[in-house]
């Protein structure tokens, strides 16, 4: 008899990935809940429901008497929505699947090793204390009522629509991808020595599925990420390479960032000095532990290449030009080549 999952949301970077990996590969049954935007992702053979969430007695009605072996919540930010995903699912699962956030983890950390020890508090972004709390309500649901709950804290995951940067636009990377192909200066935060992680999608998936139904997962915490770092010098030099381009890297400091990104409602301090900025290597040595088969098989050279493949022969769906941010980058080094000037 094959193992039931239900996916809260299901269609995005992640959970798609995640999707893809139990239906042809693990022989799940899958059902996903959401509203059907992006149904065309989804694997043959998944079972949709339509709906909207927060419309309990609506949820209710379409999944009847169905129990699960594991419910899992990809588009849960604040405690009131895992809330109504406990009055939902309480004694219809036996696994609750929490996907939070490494940008929880304490901004800026004692030590930039990062285990699931390492202690939550971010004062830089409320997207990442929202998280916490739903983390800290789920914790003391499986404390006090049993509640089958399984943290998962993903970092910088990526998959073929998408090239992950540190500095973009309201549009996302496109428009940086083109500076880079037309020999612009592209901004980097900082002197581009801070360290980060960027993970395949189909690799964070081997985590997360080797999760599901496992008894040592049950009222636990796991990060789910490469194993590999990189500066971020050294990826904005790898998405070059791969485009064939020379990179003209243009570092500008995070505090500047702020400062003339707030004007624009550009939030860099949270996405920078709450997130990006700091440099963090995660330890998954917890991960692999519980699931022995997790590693990294696609390194960034290797995924990038992928990722611009499909991007640059899919203009309507990945190429959002952002003029707007086009001119404000301009606007920035300017500002700083002035300032240079005038010392």
């Amino acid at each position: 008899m094959k193992k039931r999952a239900l996916f809260i949301g299901g269609t995005g970077t992640i959970s798609t990935a995640v999707v893809k990996r139990l239906v042809n590969e693990l022989n799940w049954e899958v059902w996903v809940l959401n509203r059907g935007n992006r149904s065309s992702v989804l694997p043959e053979g998944v079972k949709q429901i339509a709906a909207d969430i927060n419309d309990e007695k609506a949820v209710l009605d379409k999944l009847g008497d169905a129990t699960f072996d594991a419910v899992c919540e990809f588009i849960g930010f604040t405690a009131d929505q895992v809330k109504r995903d406990v009055r939902l699912f309480e004694g219809k699962t036996k696994q609750y699947i929490y996907i939070s956030s490494a940008s929880a983890y304490h901004k800026p950390t004692a030590r930039y090793t990062i285990t699931e020890g390492t202690a939550l508090a971010n004062p830089y972004w409320q997207y990442s204390r929202d998280k916490i709390e739903c983390e800290e309500y789920l914790m003391q649901k499986y404390r006090e009522d049993a509640f089958p709950v399984t943290i998962v804290r993903p970092s910088h995951t990526y998959d073929e629509r998408n090239v992950p940067l540190g500095v973009h636009g309201k549009n996302g990377f496109y428009q940086v991808i083109k500076r880079m192909q037309e020999g612009k200066p592209v901004i980097i935060q900082g002197d581009g020595s801070s360290l980060w992680t960027l993970t395949w999608n189909a690799d964070f998936a081997i985590g997360f599925t080797g999760l599901m139904g496992n008894r040592a997962a049950i009222g636990e915490a796991f990060q789910i990420t490469s194993d590999e770092t990189l500066t971020w010098d050294q990826i904005y030099q790898t998405i070059a390479d791969a485009l064939g381009v020379k990179l003209n890297a243009y570092h500008v400091a995070t505090d500047y960032l702020i400062a003339v990104g707030d004007k624009y409602g550009y939030d860099f301090t949270g996405s920078l000095k709450g997130d990006k900025s700091v440099s963090v290597v995660f330890d998954n040595t917890k991960l692999k532990r519980a699931v022995p088969d997790m590693a990294t098989n696609v390194r960034f050279d290797m995924g990038v290449r992928i990722a611009l493949d499909y991007i640059l022969t899919h203009p309507d769906e990945c190429q959002k030009e952002d003029p707007e941010f086009d001119a404000w980058c301009d606007r920035v080094i300017e500002s700083l080549e002035k300032a240079k000037e005038n010392v």
